[in-house]
């Protein structure tokens, strides 16, 4: 019988952003995204999603498009909803179980 083994999960590569702006740069000067992508030893996949989201950051991308601070934001904003949520329930449970001790 063989042991079961899990798949190893891909490192997930995290870059600067100045690393990305520097792509993003490059492609601006008229090199292909794949063409960087491959000199700075990245995914192609990568640099494309970089000067996409640069170019919804300048104004120019589609609508409805959120910028990387709306982003953020957005982000913030559900971790908070999610605290707040949980807060809730906690005193929920707490009113019941005063409630159900002083009956």
């Amino acid at each position: 019988m063989k042991a079961e083994t899990k798949p190893k999960k891909a490192r997930r590569s995290k870059y600067t952003d100045e690393f990305k702006a520097g792509a993003v740069r490059l492609v601006g000067e008229g090199r292909s995204p794949a063409a960087v992508a491959h000199d700075l030893g990245v995914h192609p996949a990568s640099v494309y999603n970089w000067v996409r989201q640069a170019a919804v950051d300048a104004g120019k991308g589609p609508a409805g498009a959120l910028t990387t601070d709306e982003k953020a934001e957005l982000a913030a904003l559900r971790k908070e909803n999610r605290v707040l949520k949980l807060e809730r329930e906690i005193l929920k449970k707490a009113t019941a179980f005063f409630a159900k001790e002083n009956a």
